[in-house]
């Protein structure tokens, strides 16, 4: 039986699917992976707990609205969340030892998680495709990958 993984992810959301196929069988689609970060949701200024400089202090130091800089938070968070998505990736493949393997991971990020990839894992990859696919249904998976 043949089994082929396919993963899905952007900064928010990552799923992977165990795709089988025995001899005069349809494809089957498992879920074997699904997770949703709460880092890659939502607005920084919602997520910081320091909230300094969010409103004026009025009169003449109405200018001098925070008292710090961000210090690349958001790039910061960005970075890790894709060095967690190909940790992630290392280890399913890794694990479930298939031969091939389909990636499909928003524009934005695609060459960045590839990149983090370990060696012998991204020579698995069979298909890479740039897009988000992480709303897309189970069953309609596949098409993408056909």
């Amino acid at each position: 039986m043949d089994k082929t993984i396919i993963v899905v992810a952007d900064l928010g959301h990552f799923k992977a699917y165990r795709i089988t196929q025995g001899p005069m069988e349809s494809p089957r689609v498992t879920m074997i992976e699904s997770y949703d970060s709460i880092e890659g949701h939502g607005k920084l200024v919602d997520k910081l707990s320091d909230m300094a400089g969010r409103f004026g202090r009025g009169g003449k130091e109405r200018a001098a609205m925070a008292s710090g800089e961000r210090h690349n938070i958001e790039i910061e968070t960005e970075k890790r969340l894709i060095k967690m998505i190909a940790k992630n990736i290392d280890s399913i493949i890794t694990g479930e030892k298939c031969e091939v393997w389909h990636l499909a991971v928003a524009k934005k990020i695609n060459r960045q998680v590839t990149d983090k990839l370990r060696p012998e894992v991204k020579a698995k990859l069979d298909k890479n495709i740039t897009a988000d696919l992480t709303s897309i249904d189970r069953s309609e998976i596949l098409t993408y990958f056909t």
